[in-house]
């Protein structure tokens, strides 16, 4: 018969596989359905159990709480350099980087002035940008306007407060690339 100890490390070891193989933040109901709870608070303190297990081995993994009752396992940022020789292929190359940098410091933004600056090439970026979720597109009156979206903040370990964002979104972009946040 497996005892409440046993249960815990069994929902422990579940939140971190979720968390691992998720590759992206997961929300409060993702959470508690990978613990197997109804409960915010359980998950809660799951995560931050997690958390703690984590810092105290000192590995390159790490379970961050984010905003919103989210929770995202990712690599510390002291390895992110290291690690770059070993994945197959670059993320984002640099032409949908310079099209998110432009985007997300000019958002809202209207996708003609994006393609007006980027070029026609530009489609294809977009729709890569919106497959990984950083970017989302929206139907209006105008045209179609675009914008990051919370998971672009949490992926390049951004506030979500727009006043503080776009002071962090130069600080980023520009130590990359410069010119992307040229105005066109």
């Amino acid at each position: 018969m497996m005892t409440m100890e046993d249960r815990r490390q069994e929902r422990l070891a579940e939140l971190e596989a979720a968390l691992y193989s998720a590759g992206h933040p997961l929300d409060s109901e993702e959470l508690m359905q990978a613990v197997g709870t109804k409960s915010d608070k359980v998950v809660q303190k799951y995560v931050e159990e997690l958390a703690r297990r984590l810092d105290a081995r000192g590995g390159a993994l790490e379970v961050k709480a984010l905003p919103g009752s989210r929770a995202v396992m990712q690599l510390r940022p002291e390895y992110g350099k290291m690690v770059r020789q070993f994945t197959s292929r670059p993320l984002l190359t640099v032409g949908p980087l310079k099209t998110l940098g432009y985007i997300a410091y000019n958002q809202p933004i209207e996708q003609a002035q994006v393609l007006e600056y980027r070029g026609v090439h530009v489609y294809t970026q977009l729709k890569l940008l919106e497959d990984m979720a950083l970017i989302s597109r929206e139907r209006t009156e105008r045209g179609v306007v675009i914008k990051t979206t919370p998971f672009f903040a949490d992926y390049f370990g951004l506030t979500q407060d727009p006043a503080k964002s776009r002071l962090q979104i130069i600080e980023l972009f520009s130590s990359l690339h410069p010119e992307l946040l040229a105005r066109g």
